[in-house]
């Protein structure tokens, strides 16, 4: 199950690429063992008690994830050709994106041609939100979003790199994970919540992850019990999202080649799982 809004299949390319085939339980375990450890190493009070509100050199999230996938320090911000790699080891390059893919095209387009890259981008599953005293840095309440993430959630940012998913060298690693969200009470509203800026997320525990290795993965995001032909419409019911968010998700999966157009139905759109494979 590679996401909470729907149960798909394990469907996964046999590639060379071994040390990335890593989506059964046994994997997903160990991926929670090494989070849990990373969280214990980097997360303490201590930076938000050295530096001012907003002053923080490198984000909880991001240096978590960091740790997550190589702990040692010799490995990390790494100069690579004119930019700084998260992690460079071994001739493999791995960046922590937690936001805005489409920034990394530059960079994508030097690395791969040379390096194996992997991209790592974590997804909040449950939320809960920790509103800060903008002025005294006090904790005030903390609220449980109602909001749930789920796997489809970083296709609209996938979708901003799509002309690099096809190359063997880059692969995908999609992490959910809960996590506490510090906002600064500062917005334009009346309550002051609309608007805020966020302060840091905090990691609180990995909930699953889908490894994306070749177009086939892709495959994982189709659920079985859908009726052939489909609409965009029905895709969105069956898989519990947003149409305007299952539309994006159709076109990357388009992309990928793992679905495919085959004519209309009135002013919808039909299309048919892949034949390819």
């Amino acid at each position: 199950m590679p996401t909470s809004e729907a149960n798909f299949p394990n469907k996964t390319c046999m590639s060379d690429n071994s040390d990335h085939r890593e989506n059964d339980g046994s994997g997903l375990q160990d991926a929670r063992i090494r989070f849990d450890a990373a969280c214990s190493r980097i997360i303490s009070l201590a930076p938000r008690e050295r530096h001012g509100i907003g002053m923080q050199a490198e984000k909880t999230l991001h240096a978590v994830l960091k740790s997550y996938i190589d702990a040692d320090e010799d490995h990390q911000e790494i100069p690579v050709d004119n930019f700084i790699a998260d992690i460079y080891h071994d001739g493999r390059i791995t960046e922590i994106q937690t936001a805005r893919m489409g920034a990394m095209r530059s960079r994508l387009s030097c690395f791969l041609t040379q390096y194996p890259v992997r991209i790592v981008y974590p997804i909040p599953a449950e939320k809960w939100v920790v509103w800060i005293d903008p002025d005294t840095g006090e904790l005030l309440k903390r609220n449980k979003s109602p909001l749930r993430g789920s796997f489809f959630h970083a296709f609209r940012e996938l979708y901003r790199i799509r002309p690099f998913l096809h190359n063997p060298n880059l692969s995908l690693e999609l992490l959910l994970i809960d996590m506490d969200e510090y906002r600064l009470l500062d917005g334009w509203s009346k309550n002051k919540k609309r608007g805020s800026h966020r302060y840091d997320r905090i990691p609180l525990r990995l909930r699953d992850r889908a490894i994306l290795t070749c177009p086939q993965d892709y495959m994982q995001f189709v659920p079985e019990d859908l009726p052939e032909p489909f609409t965009s419409a029905q895709f969105a019911k069956t898989v519990r999202l947003r149409r305007d968010r299952a539309s994006t998700v159709l076109l990357l999966l388009t992309e990928m080649g793992v679905v495919e157009r085959i004519g209309k139905k009135g002013n919808a759109y039909l299309y048919r799982v892949s034949q390819k494979w």
